[in-house]
């Protein structure tokens, strides 16, 4: 199977590092959502990433469809997300703070370098919210003791978070700076692990008109 995507986007590099983790073989290829749309459009006609390719052909899209599909390959043993209950709709919830949080520096990114004159008040929306996540997870990690976010073992919370962090301090650094310790030292110790370091590209935001 292939997986299609830059590792700059923190959705591709979270499946990329899940698939690590999980000693699921897979090749890369790294095309971009601008200038590889014609190649990526066969797999997935939203021309988006990530996107999995399988051995038989078919193509999942997006990363939570995709680490669903990883996740019960794996089994619920080895599974990083709990199986069900209020567990896992706490991972789910750590998840999606995360990752809403991406779409949003994302969004900035765009508005940035794709747009000759910026939206003020989307520009402050997205950073209210890109904010708010940031000051939450921020008490949850500060409150938490062990290793990882739910425990002894990394999980998918674990990961979005990391690469998440990754590409907000990246692209914003205004944004994600020395007022979240505790994120931070989450990050630190996520990237310290070898499959961050193997599967990571410094952001190259695509180019404006």
């Amino acid at each position: 199977m292939f997986l299609i995507g830059q590792y700059d986007s923190p959705f591709v590099r979270r499946t990329a590092i899940a698939l690590r983790l999980y000693g699921l073989p897979f090749k890369h290829k790294p095309w971009s959502t601008f200038g590889d749309a014609d190649k990526i459009a066969p797999y997935n006609p939203l021309r988006r990433v990530p996107t999995l390719v399988l051995d038989g052909g078919e193509a999942l899209i997006e990363s939570a469809a995709i680490l669903d599909y990883l996740d019960e390959r794996v089994g619920p043993e080895r599974a990083m997300i709990a199986p069900h209950g209020e567990a896992r709709r706490r991972d789910l919830r750590t998840i999606a703070l995360a990752t809403g949080l991406g779409d949003k520096a994302v969004s900035l990114v765009y508005e940035r370098v794709l747009r000759k004159e910026q939206s003020k008040i989307w520009v402050a929306r997205c950073e209210a919210q890109i904010s708010g996540v940031l000051e939450v997870l921020e008490k949850e990690r500060a409150a938490i003791a062990t290793p990882y976010w739910f425990g002894e073992r990394i999980g998918h919370a674990d990961i979005a978070v990391a690469c998440v962090l990754r590409f907000t301090g990246e692209a914003h650094p205004q944004l994600f700076d020395a007022r979240y310790p505790a994120l931070q030292a989450h990050a630190a110790a996520c990237e310290a692990l070898p499959p961050f370091g193997e599967i990571v590209q410094p952001l190259s935001p695509p180019g404006g008109d």
